[in-house]
């Protein structure tokens, strides 16, 4: 089956979420994991999850979104990390594209978000944005907090970076953005990454995939046209690419049984 491992399921978007479900089962995406990026949002997924028998989610606070930020929200979030079908702490990590970025707000509450999910035994889903040689460092200083696995999600830096980053054991996520024409980078990337490393994404609503460019909302049924694209990048068949992407999702997320 196909696997959407970073997407952002809700109402406000998608309206009927059942027959989007029922959609995305039709063309095989047989499980998705809804990711968290404020402490409202990660209640939202794990209810989704608990409603949904495919879906799975994660709990985190992003970046960007900060100013929600309160002392405590963090005990919240491992409360919710501790449910049975929250697979990783997520999405977490650094984000220097905006002018006001806090650079150092979001290294503080990033390292805490790595402690918290180390504690927890559970890997992190990370987001990565015009940040890549603070990301290395950090990551590096901190490797010890990295034991139970993380995700570089929609991964956007250079290909010598990613060698860096695989160094560290990390798995690297590509969604629609990968499929664009234009994506030499991405594609460069992957055909170079290890295919036991590639794991496949929506970022839903969001990066819809080349057949689908410009348009909104994106969605995780946009799975096996980002699969068919990493297929013939690494040079080996659709349904080949398709188990060793699940294959690998087991192995990093744990819960997904």
């Amino acid at each position: 089956m196909y696997i959407d491992v970073h997407c952002h399921l809700d109402k406000t978007t998608y309206g009927d979420l059942s027959g989007l479900i029922g959609r995305c089962k039709e063309v095989g995406v047989g499980r998705m994991i809804t990711v968290g990026f404020d402490l409202a949002s990660s209640r939202l997924a794990a209810e989704l999850a608990e409603r949904y028998p495919c879906v799975y989610f994660t709990a985190g606070f992003h970046p960007t979104e900060l100013s929600k930020y309160k002392e405590g929200d963090l005990d919240e979030i491992a409360k919710l990390c501790n449910h049975p079908k929250c697979v990783a702490l997520g999405e977490i990590g650094l984000d220097y594209h905006y002018p006001d970025t806090q650079k150092e707000l979001q290294k503080r509450v990033f390292v805490q978000q790595l402690e918290y999910a180390h504690s927890l035994k559970l890997p992190v889903q990370i987001h990565s944005r015009d940040c890549a040689e603070d990301m290395l460092e950090l990551l590096n200083r901190h490797g010890r907090l990295l034991e139970y696995g993380a995700l570089l999600h929609c991964y956007s830096h250079s290909t010598e970076m990613a060698y860096e980053f695989a160094k560290l054991g990390l798995y690297f996520s590509f969604g629609g953005a990968s499929t664009w024409k234009g994506s030499k980078k991405a594609k460069r990337t992957i055909a170079e990454l290890p295919s036991e490393r590639l794991l496949t994404e929506t970022d839903s609503p969001y990066m819809p995939p080349a057949s689908a460019y410009g348009t909104f909302p994106n969605t995780p049924a946009a799975i096996p046209e980002i699969c068919a694209s990493l297929a013939d990048i690494k040079g080996v068949t659709a349904e080949e690419a398709q188990t060793t992407v699940y294959k690998n999702a087991c192995e990093l997320f744990k819960k997904l049984g």
